[in-house]
């Protein structure tokens, strides 16, 4: 998958080359000037770890999921001090998919000083139609623990039900199937 340049009401998401996937495992100063942002000290949020980074950094450079893209999500508020780096999401390929290649895998994560604002909200709010007119995706699919309200939260607002265990273990999954009639 190509990403580009999506614009919401608040946010820019960015698509994430190497240049930025390298720049934000080796160097936080890099990644300011290439996504025009202040990078918070607190960066990076919860689930983008160094083995997360690692794999993302590999599949750009292998080009081996063509489903594959991630996006920096870049808050653009004069009330936060202009540009601020606050998440990141990105899909891939669906585990669960099978053979069909009509599922696409979405996750997010935002820094927890700028969660409970509705920015994955509005953020997977407008990933949604660009996947969905990927041709043959179908279906976008999401995994969280149980325990996690907020990003059910998230999915639930966009449109996601729940739809059994999902494929990493203690996780649920939750699907939100293309309208029919969708282009």
């Amino acid at each position: 998958m190509n990403p580009f340049h999506i614009h919401t009401e608040r946010l820019d998401l960015i698509p994430a080359t190497l240049e930025i996937l390298e720049a934000d495992r080796d160097d936080h100063q890099n990644l300011a000037r290439l996504l025009s942002a202040t990078v918070p000290g607190s960066w990076p949020p919860p689930l983008l770890d160094d083995e997360t980074l690692g794999a993302f950094i590999q599949m750009v450079s292998e080009k081996g999921d063509p489903l594959f893209a991630a996006w920096y999500w870049v808050l653009d508020d004069p009330a936060v001090g202009g540009r601020v780096l606050i998440g990141t999401g990105g899909t891939a390929s669906s585990p669960t998919a099978g053979d069909a290649g009509d599922t696409v895998l979405v996750g997010y994560s935002v820094l927890d000083e700028f969660q409970g604002r509705g920015y994955a909200t509005e953020a997977i709010r407008h990933l949604i139609p660009a996947l969905f007119s990927l041709p043959n995706i179908r279906q976008i699919e999401a995994a969280t623990y149980p325990d996690l309200s907020a990003p059910i939260r998230v999915l639930e607002k966009n449109g996601f039900v729940r739809a059994g265990e999902g494929f990493e273990e203690g996780t649920v999954r939750y699907v939100l199937k293309k309208p029919d009639g969708s282009a």
